[in-house]
Order: C-alpha cells, then sequence, then structure tokens
C-alpha cells in the first residue's frame, strides 16, 4: 500500500516524499514538471508524469500502486500571476481537484490531506489569524483554494470522504541541500538571486506600524510542513478525530528586515536593502496561530530563523554549483 502524493516533485512535495519514507510509508508521485523537478525526489521513488486533469490516468495510478490515501499539492500556486490567469487557475487548481476527488470515489481511495493556503484570509484585520477568521481571499489562487476546501467537505458529506485541509503561510528553508526553493515570487530565492548576480535586494516599505517599519509575516520551515502530512495521513489512516482545517503558523511573526539581516549574517554579504514604496494591498502583519496542528498534528517550530536561512541558502549554493 502506498500514498499519492500529487505535485511531489516541487519544493514542498518533495520534502513531503522524503517526510513519508522516513517514517517507512511508500508513496508515489503525480507530477507534470510544469514547475516541480524530478531530480528533488530521492532515488527510488514511484513516480507517474502526468497531470490531475487527467483522471483515467490518475485510476490506473492508484490502483496499480495500491493507494490508501492521497496528499494532494498539485496545483497553480502564483497568486499574483493568478489574477492575469484566471482560467487557467480555476483549471488546475478547481477542475483537477474535482477530477482527482473522481478518481479517489472510483478507486474506493478515501482519504486525503489537502494542500490549502493562507491565500484563502486574503487580508485578515486581526492581529494572530485562525481557523475561525472571516475568509476573503483576493485573488483566483485564493479562491481557487478556499473552492478546493469546499469540494472536499461536500465529497466527505456525499461519500464519507476522510479529509483535512493544511493553510499554509510563508514556507521556507530546506530539509536537504538536493531541493531548493525556486519560485520566482517568493522571498528567499528573491533575495538570493540578487546577491548571486550582485544586486542588492530591496524591501517594498519601511514605513508600517511594526517594530523595524517593515513588514511582519510568519515563515515556517518546509520540513516542519512536510512533517505535520504525516502525521496527518497517520491521523487519517488510523480513523482519529481530525480536524477540517488547520493553520500551519508560528504564532510569531518575522519582519523582512529581520529576515535581511539575517541573510546577510549567513551568507557573509554585507548589504543594506534598497527601500521601494509599499507594495499596494501589502499589509502591516499576517501571523498565524498553530494551536490546533499543536494539539493534533505535533506542529511547532523546530527551527529558528538562522536555521531557515542557513538551510535555503545551503540548497541554494548547492543548486549554483550542480
Amino acid at each position: 500500500m502506498s500514498w499519492l502524493v500529487t505535485g511531489g516533485a516541487g519544493y514542498i512535495g518533495a520534502h513531503v516524499v522524503r517526510a513519508f519514507a522516513e517514517q517507512g510509508i511508500d508513496t508515489v508521485v503525480v507530477d507534470d514538471l510544469s514547475s516541480g523537478r524530478h531530480g528533488f525526489l530521492p532515488q527510488g521513488a514511484a513516480f507517474v508524469h502526468g497531470t490531475i486533469l487527467d483522471g483515467p490516468q490518475l485510476e490506473a495510478t492508484m490502483r496499480r500502486y495500491d493507494v490508501q490515501g492521497v496528499v494532494h499539492l498539485a496545483g497553480f500556486k502564483y497568486a499574483g500571476v493568478s489574477v492575469t490567469r484566471p482560467l487557467h487557475t480555476y483549471q488546475q487548481n478547481v477542475t483537477g481537484t474535482a477530477t482527482l476527488l473522481a478518481a479517489m470515489e472510483a478507486s474506493k481511495v478515501e482519504k486525503i490531506v489537502f494542500s490549502s493556503s493562507a491565500a484563502v484570509y486574503g487580508t485578515p484585520d486581526v492581529d494572530l489569524v485562525t481557523e475561525e477568521t472571516p475568509k476573503r481571499p483576493e485573488s483566483p489562487y485564493g479562491e481557487s483554494k478556499l473552492i478546493g476546501e469546499w469540494l472536499l467537505a461536500d465529497q466527505a458529506r456525499a461519500t464519507g470522504l476522510a479529509h483535512t485541509s493544511l493553510r499554509y503561510f510563508n514556507v521556507v528553508g530546506s530539509g536537504t541541500s538536493e531541493v531548493f526553493d525556486a519560485s520566482p515570487h517568493n522571498l528567499f530565492p528573491l533575495v538570493f538571486d540578487a546577491l548571486l548576480d550582485g544586486r542588492t535586494p530591496r524591501i517594498n516599505g519601511d514605513d508600517y506600524p511594526t517594530p523595524d517599519g517593515t513588514c511582519v509575516r510568519d515563515y515556517i520551515h518546509v520540513a516542519d510542513l512536510a512533517a505535520a502530512h504525516v502525521v496527518a495521513a497517520n491521523r487519517l489512516d488510523a480513523g482519529e478525530p481530525i480536524e477540517q482545517v488547520y493553520n500551519l503558523g508560528s504564532g510569531d511573526g518575522v519582519s523582512v528586515g529581520e529576515i535581511m539581516r539575517a541573510v546577510a549574517e549567513v551568507t557573509g554579504i554585507d548589504f543594506t536593502p534598497e527601500i521601494a514604496p509599499r507594495r499596494e494591498g501589502d499589509p502591516a502583519r499576517i501571523v498565524a496561530s498553530g494551536e490546533l496542528a499543536a494539539r493534533d498534528l505535533d506542529w511547532r517550530m523546530r527551527h529558528s530563523l538562522t536555521q531557515m536561512v542557513e538551510s535555503a541558502w545551503e540548497a541554494r549554493r548547492a543548486a549554483s554549483d550542480a
């Protein structure tokens, strides 16, 4: 028996696959490699090159590998770009999830852990986001993730599907030098790429009502995130009580200025960030409570900010040297 990991060749997905392997749980990865990389997978990992829009292939994969549950990470993940590509976003994230759920039903696979997002909250008006904070997504990406949660809940009512959705905040770091964040939109890659190219990293706004004037965000280590997926899958397997949604947040934010100072210290590259104007719509602070996940998913912050930066930098440099 095995767990199917959609999008398992991506930055987060590859860490999830490795976390399952560390617990002796077999996985099979389905990924179209549009943003994932086959080289991110551990040697010998079962891999199917395909899309979650291909229901027959998903059914065949589930039967061939005796799949008992699914971790669903595949999707179009660029919130900003989704505004200009809404139809593509909905096709990948909504139609793809519906197709996956139909394949699961046809194959009698009744457990799923869904990769949701903090984007479902939009710009919250509270200092600490909980699972009950109103959902006001501000992009097709955030809307598509919320619809994904609804799809799971509706399918559960109809068929008894066992499910949970994990809402991620800012995922950083690396659990292995073989896997790095290659996103062209995330803060760590943007800063590292600038330094490696001899450019000065930029901060968008330093006049927010925060301790150092820069935006405060909730950063979590990707290996901690991956471990929570395994615990969630094990709870579903065991039929143990589980919430429909969990925030995976630190409960305590880190400012962009603090990130920059940590990067300078870790890399040994002395720089003073350029200060650009605020980006429209950027809230001063978004931090989430992880109390529910701590109670049920052994969720905790196992890595300091310095360790997050060190691991991310090591993986990024390893990729440059490869």
